[in-house]
């Protein structure tokens, strides 16, 4: 990939990861309530308002890259094999987050065999 298209699409990934970050503090009070995921690991309202923010819109921004994300079909993953993928934690530290903590990051990459070429945090 080249460093123009690298470029515009760090830009484009920041603001993303910027607006997941709001997402996560519009429904702030509401992640108070937590359920977890098949392996114990909490999951909060704000965990999927990121997800979804950031699903959609790396989905537009290149849509030919699938997407890995924490929150998202996780089986997907096992029966494909994806040369460039986005690589997507849209609420890493939801420990953290529901203990009022401001230890939590929003996390963007685009993988390209095997590396990240790009990110946001």
């Amino acid at each position: 990939m080249d460093l123009e298209t690298l470029k515009k699409l760090l830009e484009a990934v920041n603001d993303i990861a910027v607006t997941a970050g709001r997402a996560i503090l519009a429904v702030a009070v509401d992640s108070l309530q937590v359920s977890n995921k098949e392996d114990g690991s909490p999951l909060t309202k704000a965990d999927l308002a990121s997800h979804k923010v950031i699903e959609d819109a790396l989905a537009t921004l290149e849509p030919k890259f699938p997407i890995l994300s924490e929150e998202g079909d996780l089986e997907q993953v096992q029966k494909d094999r994806w040369r460039t993928f986005w690589c997507v934690d849209p609420l890493d530290g939801t420990k953290e987050f529901v203990k009022g903590l401001d230890e939590y990051t929003v996390n963007i990459a685009l993988v390209e065999d095997g590396a990240a070429i790009l990110g946001a945090i």
